[in-house]
């Protein structure tokens, strides 16, 4: 939903909510470290691998991209916003995305580690 009086989102919602009694199912933050340990190189595969690996624990608890109604987003740098937001709309339903938040932070957990995304997803 996006109220009247606020401003138009760029491709979030400002408020979105579920039905009574749908399951809540909360990811940890997922980040572009493939299975094997390595991390994808670069913006686009990094953020591309994190949204497989969010998809990856949202089937794990019986929830698909259909299901997410809110995505936090951590980077180390905000100038790949567009970039970030192309390779998450091969995801979201774009024609109803979920509610976002972004913070830009000093550094994550390892140095190389460019951007980490948590997913809230609602099941009926």
């Amino acid at each position: 939903m996006t109220p009247d009086n606020l401003p138009t989102p760029a491709g979030y919602s400002h408020v979105v909510a579920t039905d009574p009694g749908a399951r809540l199912v909360v990811t940890s933050g997922q980040v572009g470290v493939i299975a094997d340990g390595t991390v994808a190189e670069g913006w686009e595969a990094q953020t591309r691998q994190t949204f497989v690996n969010l998809g990856i624990a949202l089937a794990a608890a019986g929830a698909t991209w259909a299901d997410v109604v809110k995505l936090t987003y951590f980077v180390v740098d905000t100038s790949e916003l567009p970039l970030i937001r192309s390779v998450r709309d091969e995801f979201v339903d774009v024609a109803h995305p979920p509610a976002s938040s972004l913070v830009q932070v000093a550094g994550l957990f390892r140095p190389d580690v460019l951007i980490e995304i948590e997913a809230t997803a609602a099941r009926p």
